[in-house]
């Protein structure tokens, strides 16, 4: 059966609605307005009727060097050019390369598995925290995401009547986000509350548990910070309980800084998780951490031996791609990071402004160059305090509105805006143009 031509040129979702399963490529790309773009360039995307829209949701993060990127894109082509291709067999001269340049990065950056996904990358860090620890359990964030596997998707943006009550202290109920999870496998999983290292101890003293993987800031829920000492809380906890500290970093590393946000908070961890901006939007994910942990990828004794496998690893497109990533956000000694905090600081004091003129109650909180507009009165710390005070109509009205005058963020609640190095003052201004309209004429 052949699809009618007219009706794929007249709507190009004809051929995903009729033969993907719902219709599109990921569920979290579900979004209203449904907009169709055909190309992408720096800080710019454009869709079928030509439209321009300056991009600040940045495909969930990872152009952190805007879309097309000259200089990752020609480390691409050399690759094609030069004739390599996926040999399915020993190494290449690329990946060695990539894994002494993120090793460079950090301190406690000792060694490197390379993937292609962040849920590969936290799937495998936790295989491997049960296996150097061997004990089941494990502790993820309320608010959090680390991916789409049985051991994290769970309490996510979870309705707080679904959750109930803070529960300071204490873990929450399991609540998955996706059918499939066996009841036997949820027992091993502990949401506790972020910011609440109370609930980490007595969950550690409660069960043998084997790590606690987070997101050190909450960038799936906008831009939940850690409370001064948190982090560092959670450090001293895993070296006097023995469970491995695992930071997923797959929105934060390579945004915040080259050795992620561990190392602007001066926290190790024993494993990291990097994807999304490692390789500016090419497939690409690491874990990196404690050689000691990695190594079980590789121990003689095959009973202590985790599984390392997967065709796609280190491809050498993608290696090129993430090797040109790191050398551009290296350059002039990190110049790069430098100009993300003086364009989010600006982008961060305009919105304020523009709120307070329009009488708004809104808070923006940032790091670096990811920020995400609240429109409450305060800084959130923990999902309770954004699900009860944030208003979440107001949020998406002033998306969507801002969406139909060219300044593209998701259009979902307090999903994180993302500045790229791409993004020129005069874009910035442009979108603060844009704001002052939308605030001054959004009415609920």
């Amino acid at each position: 059966m052949q699809s009618s031509n007219t009706d794929v040129a007249a709507d190009p979702r004809v051929l995903s609605r009729r033969y993907l399963a719902g219709g599109i490529a990921s569920i979290n790309r579900l979004a209203d307005p449904d907009i169709v773009f055909t190309r992408a360039q720096g800080a710019y995307l454009w869709d079928t009727g030509g439209k321009r829209y300056i991009d600040y949701h940045a495909a969930f993060g990872p152009y952190v060097l805007g879309h097309n990127d000259a200089y990752v894109n020609d480390a691409v082509r050399r690759v094609l050019d030069d004739g390599h291709s996926l040999y399915g067999s020993g190494t290449t001269e690329l990946e060695g390369r990539l894994a002494e340049l993120i090793c460079g990065c950090a301190p406690f950056l000792q060694s490197v598995a390379l993937l292609n996904t962040g849920s590969e990358a936290t799937y495998q860090a936790l295989r491997l925290a049960r296996a150097w620890t061997g004990r089941d359990h494990i502790i993820v964030m309320q608010g959090g995401y680390n991916g789409w596997h049985n051991d994290v998707a769970c309490n996510l943006m979870t309705p707080l009547g679904a959750l109930g009550p803070r529960r300071t202290g204490e873990e929450y109920a399991f609540l998955p986000i996706s059918a499939g999870i066996p009841q036997s496998h949820q027992a091993l999983v502990h949401p506790v509350g972020f910011n609440d290292i109370e609930a980490v101890r007595a969950i550690v003293d409660r069960y043998p548990v084997a790590a606690i993987i987070l997101e050190p800031i909450l960038q799936n829920i906008g831009i939940v910070k850690p409370l001064e000492g948190y982090l560092q809380g959670l450090r001293k906890l895993a070296d006097e309980k023995g469970f491995v500290l695992i930071l997923d970093e797959v929105k934060t590393g390579f945004r915040h800084a080259l050795g992620g946000y561990a190392s602007v908070c001066g926290v190790s961890p024993d494993l990291a998780v990097y994807g999304k901006a490692i390789a500016n939007g090419y497939p690409m994910a690491a874990i990196g951490g404690r050689k000691d942990i990695l190594d079980l990828f590789v121990d003689a004794d095959t009973r202590k031996r985790v599984l390392l496998a997967g065709t796609y690893n280190a491809h050498p497109v993608m290696v090129a791609a993430a090797i040109a990533t790191i050398e551009r956000l290296a350059a002039g000694e990190g110049a790069i990071y430098r100009e993300f905090e003086r364009k989010g600081s600006w982008l961060q004091g305009e919105i304020e402004a523009l709120g307070r003129e329009a009488g708004l109650e809104m808070f923006v909180s940032r790091q670096g160059s990811a920020l995400c507009p609240y429109f409450m009165d305060h800084e959130p710390t923990d999902w309770h305090d954004l699900a009860g005070n944030h208003n979440f109509e107001l949020d998406a009205a002033v998306r969507k509105s801002a969406i139909a005058q060219g300044i593209y963020t998701f259009p979902i609640a307090v999903k994180q805006w993302s500045i790229s190095g791409a993004h020129a003052d005069r874009d910035l201004e442009e979108t603060a143009a844009v704001l002052k309209k939308v605030f001054a004429s959004v009415k609920l």
